[in-house]
């Protein structure tokens, strides 16, 4: 029979919980505590709120630490004050320095939503997604002081449904990450798994998405931006400006046009009723979309309610004033 072994969960955000619930429900090891990031500020009135890491902790009634940085001398000794066999690490968003690597008798698993070596780095499920990736998926890897760079110890693939946003991506990839976890985590603690040494020749890297990054560039085939669109849902969401006023776009979808358009320029789809905006090659239907300051819609519903948008030029210029042709 296998003996019990200490374990610690490092996450913070989202995709994280699953396996934090999975670990905590299987009860086949002790979780002695949850480390996550500070509260941070959100919201209209800025309050601090918890990470969803620290949310499901909580429910658990786990312990939970959350410190600012790992290398403090005080968090590395209340690491091992907890004496964990095994801490497994997923999404948690800080640097894990080489002293707390050497902490735990069989090392850290950390839990990656892509196929690696591909995608390394803070932002692999957008990235697969921008990249027109048909198929992604989860691998555990024993961690080292690099970048994603660790021995790989299981590894699954998933495909990539047609119009599917980051947002439901993550969500399933969170749910097999949890599944494969639990498969694997005995067969580690029992030394029946060999790492395997990734291919880093074939390395590709997903860097933090910014802001700025979702700000659409109407001279681009319409086909990157609904992969854009699809991406940044449901952040940063892409968005455009019409005269002074932003519109964020939640779901579009790429369709051919006969049309000699200008990039950026709005029409009216005679079937749905809802707008297309000419690109640079072919053109986008807007499905979902959100007027500053007022809530998100159908795309029907959003040119009822602005039929004046019709005919302009939505703005291209992501890093200058607004467009206000209209």
């Amino acid at each position: 029979m296998m003996d019990r072994k200490r374990l610690l969960f490092f996450g913070t955000s989202e995709f994280a919980v699953p396996q934090l619930q999975a670990l905590a429900s299987r009860g086949k090891h002790d979780l002695v505590a949850v480390y996550t990031q500070p509260d941070k500020p959100a919201g209209r009135g800025l309050r601090s709120h918890p990470s969803p890491v620290a949310l499901a902790a909580e429910q658990l009634g786990l312990p939970i630490e959350k410190p600012k940085k790992i290398r403090d001398s005080s968090v590395i000794a209340s690491i091992r004050d907890y004496r964990p066999d095994l801490i497994i690490l997923s999404a948690y968003g800080l640097i894990i320095p080489r002293e707390a690597l050497q902490i735990p008798p069989l090392g850290w698993i950390n839990v990656h939503p892509s196929l690696l070596p591909k995608y390394r780095g803070a932002a692999p499920i957008q990235a697969a997604i921008l990249a027109g990736e048909s198929k992604t998926g989860v691998t555990l890897i024993r961690m080292g002081e690099g970048l994603d760079d660790g021995p790989i110890l299981a590894q699954v693939e998933v495909d990539i449904k047609e119009h599917e946003t980051a947002g439901e991506l993550s969500e399933r990839l969170a749910k097999i990450a949890a599944d494969l976890l639990i498969q694997t985590l005995d067969k580690w603690i029992q030394g029946e798994i060999t790492p395997v040494e990734q291919d880093h020749s074939a390395a590709t890297y997903a860097p933090k998405i910014s802001k700025e990054a979702a700000c659409i560039d109407w001279n681009k085939p319409a086909v990157l931006i609904e992969r854009e669109v699809r991406a940044f849902n449901p952040w940063p969401v892409s968005y455009t400006y019409w005269e002074d006023k932003r519109i964020l776009i939640y779901k579009a979808r790429a369709i051919p046009t006969s049309t000699e358009g200008k990039p950026g320029e709005v029409t009216k789809d005679v079937q749905t009723k809802m707008p297309i905006v000419t690109c640079g090659e072919g053109a986008l239907l807007l499905e979902q979309l959100q007027m500053q300051g007022k809530k998100i819609v159908d795309g029907k519903a959003f040119l009822a309610g602005y039929q004046k948008i019709i005919g302009s030029i939505l703005s291209s210029d992501c890093f200058g004033e607004p467009n206000k042709d209209s």
